[in-house]
């Protein structure tokens, strides 16, 4: 599956791998910069997904409260 096409909770889960891999014993400084870089990438896209979902979220509730109101 391509980055793009990756739920938040995938995404998330990977991070939380990176993450571990800074906390465990196979931490390497030699690989640290490369994991630090793709973590933050990941982060900034979970940020991006959240945001989009939550305007979204706003969207349907506006219609809602239209439809109701």
């Amino acid at each position: 599956m391509s980055e793009k096409n990756k739920t938040v909770q995938e995404k998330l889960s990977e991070l939380s791998e990176l993450v571990g891999w800074f906390q465990g014993a196979a931490f390497k400084l030699e690989e640290a910069v490369d994991r630090y870089q793709q973590a933050e990438k990941l982060a900034e896209e979970i940020e991006k997904d959240l945001s989009a979902l939550k305007n979204d979220i706003k969207v349907v509730k506006r219609r809602f409260d239209k439809e109701a109101g």
